[in-house]
């Protein structure tokens, strides 16, 4: 624990709040800006004797209980949250359960790439975001209720049309295992969530293949950088696959890009022209 940082953190993170900003009058006299001590232990459901000798580099090891109300008190930042921690000499516990929130500015870049088939995936591979051309390519995923966008379910479970195990991709099998390396990673991170063990749960029970990679405890993951999809529509679509992590919310953006000039790079043009329309339902 390191005392006098997080005496030094803590004025700082209090002294830019203004009372305003969670709801307590101004007032008047105040000779320093922003909250008082005694405001941000109300605030954090904690003595203002303790939250002061905090400030002053004189308390005891602060519980994870203390250090919650005190950074929602403070309303730190993730990133602050977690050096809040790292100076109490406190680990943060695992966040209950996968982010599934995708920020505003990831949602807007995926409809910046109309050229791009892109997603953001959940670290256990629900599809939360997707651009027009990434439903042309896989399937219309607003048409689908939320459990059936999970794409480690489907390649184990199906649906599989006319044999096409996850849209007729070329790497389904080196994806079946990557998903359940990465799933069992995830299911580390998240013990207590209950969404992550009743899909394991799920799988375990309906998939042998699922169970055998389960069994072999394996948590490194295969890198795959360029697959081909056989579309229903269009044929074959063969793309570069490129994955951008999003750490701060344990999500990926996933593009698939055709290679400029080829065959692939018409198929995704005229993907984008027709969209998920059914072309082959006759009148």
């Amino acid at each position: 624990m390191d005392r006098r940082e997080l005496a030094s953190f803590l004025r700082s993170r209090r002294e830019r709040i203004t009372p305003a900003e969670v709801g307590l009058p101004a007032g008047f006299r105040r000779r320093t800006p922003g909250l008082r001590r005694e405001e941000v232990a109300q605030l954090a459901f904690i003595s203002s004797e303790y939250y002061t000798r905090l400030e002053q580099a004189r308390a005891p090891h602060p519980s994870q209980e203390v250090l919650a109300g005190v950074a929602r008190a403070l309303r730190l930042s993730d990133a602050e949250r977690d050096h809040l921690h790292h100076l109490a000499g406190v680990p943060r516990p695992p966040a209950a359960g996968p982010p599934r929130e995708v920020r505003q500015s990831i949602l807007d870049l995926l409809n910046r790439l109309p050229q791009a088939a892109a997603t953001v995936m959940s670290a256990t591979f629900e599809v939360l975001a997707w651009n027009d051309l990434a439903a042309a390519l896989m399937e219309d995923f607003s048409a689908l209720p939320r459990r059936d966008r999970n794409l480690v379910r489907r390649v184990f479970l199906g649906p599989h049309p006319q044999g096409r195990r996850l849209y007729g991709v070329s790497d389904a099998d080196a994806f079946a295992r990557t998903s359940t390396r990465r799933l069992r990673a995830a299911a580390a991170r998240y013990p207590d969530d209950h969404e992550v063990a009743a899909l394991v749960a799920e799988l375990l029970d309906g998939s042998a293949e699922f169970a055998r990679l389960w069994e072999s405890h394996d948590v490194a993951a295969e890198t795959t950088l360029c697959k081909t999809f056989q579309h229903p529509l269009v044929g074959p679509v063969t793309v570069n696959c490129d994955v951008l992590d999003i750490a701060d919310r344990d999500q990926q953006v996933v593009i698939y890009t055709a290679v400029p000039g080829s065959p692939s790079e018409e198929a995704l043009r005229l993907l984008s022209v027709i969209g998920t329309q059914r072309m082959d339902v006759t009148g």
